[in-house]
């Protein structure tokens, strides 16, 4: 097992008003050390940090109350990161960063996959972990924390059976309620305001993430698979993310007018 490097508090305190401050951050990993380092960095940010050995355990203490944000190595026994996360996933749509080891390249795409909103790869500065961590609960608190006074302009998207509440991050295909992640919300929300339109790789990286967070092309198709397996599980027949390959998706419905 890797461990992390260079662990040292940050110099710069980030404004009152960062969302990650106060947030609970759950770590869950096998390896004590490295446990020890991330709960660290973590507290020396103003976080508060339950730490974890034991995904099974994790899972039952994120039913009871869930943390804003988890923190899952993939390779841990008994159970591993990404079936945890198949299990987390029936229950709750918290922000999930994967933490991989440079050669587990399979494991990043399937964690994606199944609902991961990001990954980082071993060893890696707490610099950069707390980073992320600001970027998706930003990211979480935007899409959440509607003022009251704006809902009324804010409203909801329809096409055909599609129905998107952006004020109460709710989604619903032929009435039939689709659960969605803060990334995989964004991404239908872009694809969906605007029905016949191409959307590219880096435009949806844009909407999806923020400006300081690297992402490659397979993440965003990660994404986009996992909302077409969300959408198929209420639809078997549904096909309005089409794929243009080369380019990037678009939303589309059958006899629709595009443009």
């Amino acid at each position: 097992m890797q461990h992390l490097t260079d662990i040292a508090p940050p110099e710069v305190a980030e404004p009152a008003d960062d969302p990650a401050e106060g947030a609970r951050i759950a770590l869950v990993d096998d390896d004590r050390a490295v446990l020890t380092a991330m709960a660290l960095a973590l507290r020396n940010e103003g976080l508060e940090v339950e730490t974890f050995t034991d995904a099974r355990l994790a899972l039952d203490a994120f039913r009871k109350r869930g943390p804003d944000l988890a923190i899952l190595d993939v390779r841990m026994p008994r159970m591993d990161g990404l079936e945890m996360l198949r299990q987390l996933r029936r229950f709750s749509t918290m922000p999930v960063i994967f933490l991989t080891s440079r050669d587990e390249e399979l494991d990043e795409v399937l964690g994606l996959r199944l609902g991961a909103d990001d990954y980082l790869r071993k060893p890696f500065s707490p610099r950069l972990l707390v980073e992320r961590i600001r970027a998706h609960l930003r990211r979480q608190a935007m899409s959440a924390a509607v003022p009251a006074a704006s809902a009324q302009t804010t409203p909801p998207i329809e096409r055909g059976p599609l129905r998107m509440d952006p004020n109460r991050h709710a989604v619903a295909w032929f009435g039939a309620p689709v659960v969605l992640t803060v990334t995989e919300f964004l991404l239908l929300q872009s694809l969906a305001q605007r029905p016949g339109f191409v959307k590219t790789r880096d435009q949806l990286m844009d909407v999806a993430y923020d400006e300081d967070t690297y992402v490659d092309d397979r993440t965003i198709d990660s994404h986009i698979k996992r909302l077409r397996k969300k959408f198929r599980a209420v639809d078997p027949d549904f096909a309005a993310i089409e794929t243009l390959y080369g380019i990037g998706y678009r939303f589309s419905l059958p006899g629709s007018a595009e443009g």
